[in-house]
């Protein structure tokens, strides 16, 4: 009896082989960093000599601590106040982007600039350009009162969000100039002619199919949001007080400047593991886990 042959794509599909290289750059670059931090949360080191295994001394203390507890609440303002300000100015943006305009291709290259840039080189330019002293608050102060925008709890966030948004919205723009893009024009076409306007297939029409793409933003936006470090790093450096100390920046004060690799361990583990399951409820509660194509034909 013979045995049936084996279909083409079975017998092209690649071997594990073929993930190896992958699998060995993750497990020594990410895997065993993170199991390290985890084992240096249950000691005291001061990055000299050896680490003393002090049990649970880091965690108690961690959760009792009111700054560590502040920067998680202020890290998700931060994430929420991006996502609600980056997504509707990226869709806008990108749809407008995936169309025929006069001059549409230099524009978008024009406003795409920032995407090229790294976020210690944006906030060096931006605090400068804030800057109370010479910058442009100190040249409308009937605008700006005193000028010192990050020296206030509220003017601070406000400056965090809006730096972050000028410099990844052109990010999220892109992929949603490339989801506009992919939808058929017979949509559209069916559309104008049963008279639907622009704004109607807008609404009806293209973020619809764009729902996948806004599921894949949202999820980079809050992944982003909860690592910002670098940012406030230059801008405010946790202040005023400690009013934008977001848990990476709190990490860093701990390990890096007080020297406490202890407790620092416990907040990065902290940090992963809220960003993890925040990542993880939202792909459950979004669906992304089983999204399917949305374009014609599939």
């Amino acid at each position: 009896m013979t045995r049936p042959a084996r279909p083409a794509a079975a017998a092209t599909r690649p071997g594990f082989v073929w993930a190896l290289p992958a699998a060995v750059f993750f497990l020594l670059f990410a895997f065993v960093p993170l199991a390290l931090v985890a084992v240096l949360s249950f000691t005291s080191w001061d990055g000299i000599g050896e680490p003393h295994f002090n049990g649970l001394d880091n965690w108690t203390s961690l959760f009792d601590d009111p700054v560590m507890l502040q920067s998680v609440w202020t890290t998700l303002l931060l994430t929420a106040l991006g996502v609600a300000v980056q997504t509707p100015v990226s869709i806008l943006i990108g749809v407008w982007a995936a169309g025929h305009q006069r001059n549409r291709a230099v524009l978008s290259a024009i406003y795409f600039v920032p995407l090229l840039l790294s976020a210690t080189a944006v906030s060096v330019v931006w605090r400068a350009v804030l800057d109370p002293n010479f910058g442009v608050p100190a040249q409308l102060t009937w605008l700006f009162g005193d000028g010192n925008l990050l020296g206030t709890k509220g003017g601070a966030i406000a400056v965090l969000t809006f730096v972050g948004v000028w410099q990844y919205t052109p990010l999220h723009a892109l992929l949603y100039q490339g989801g506009a893009r992919a939808i058929p024009q017979v949509l559209y076409q069916a559309a104008a002619i049963d008279g639907a306007g622009r704004v109607r297939q807008f609404f009806h029409i293209t973020l619809p199919q764009l729902r996948n793409t806004v599921i894949t933003s949202v999820i980079l936006m809050v992944v982003g949001g909860l690592t910002t470090f670098d940012t406030v790093l230059i801008l405010t450096q946790g202040g005023p007080g400690t009013d934008t100390t977001v848990t990476a920046y709190y990490m860093y004060q701990k390990a890096f400047k007080g020297f406490e690799f202890g407790p620092g361990s416990a907040v990065a583990l902290v940090l992963v593991v809220v960003a993890t399951l925040i990542s993880l409820v939202l792909v459950r509660l979004s669906g992304y886990d089983r999204m399917r194509g949305t374009t014609e034909g599939m």
